[in-house]
């Protein structure tokens, strides 16, 4: 359904240092920059972000959240200490175990350096 997803960012080296060394965590290669925007390409879709074209600030949605595939809970928790540890903030529960609807998952949220939400999240596989 969806091709990409692109949120914006104030300053683009910071994104590309936050978002290498986040993404990195989950294999992801570090980003491309082409002019004012940062792409992060994967054979499941492309995530970008980008100063905005229209010359105003970038702001993060309110009530929005990108969610990033993990393959463990491990890998969560190292997505979200990278994100920690380089300019993010940590945000919601800390990471770990959530349970709703016969669905066990391990999420770990945080925010970048610009507000944007994020979330890593692990579906734990049924018993």
């Amino acid at each position: 359904m969806f091709s990409h997803v692109m949120i914006g960012t104030n300053d683009l080296e910071k994104a590309k240092a936050f978002y290498d060394n986040l993404l990195g965590t989950l294999g992801v290669p570090p980003g491309v920059v082409d002019r004012h925007r940062i792409f992060y390409r994967t054979k499941t879709g492309t995530f970008s972000v980008s100063k905005p074209i229209d010359g105003k600030p970038a702001t993060p949605a309110n009530g929005g959240t990108i969610g990033f595939a993990a393959t463990s809970p491990e890998e969560a928790n190292a997505w979200h200490a990278s994100g920690i540890a380089n300019g993010g903030t940590t945000c919601e529960e800390p990471p770990g175990i959530r349970e709703g609807g016969g669905v066990k998952m391990h999420l770990a949220y945080l925010r970048d350096p610009d507000g944007n939400k994020l979330c890593a999240l692990y579906r734990v596989p049924k018993a």
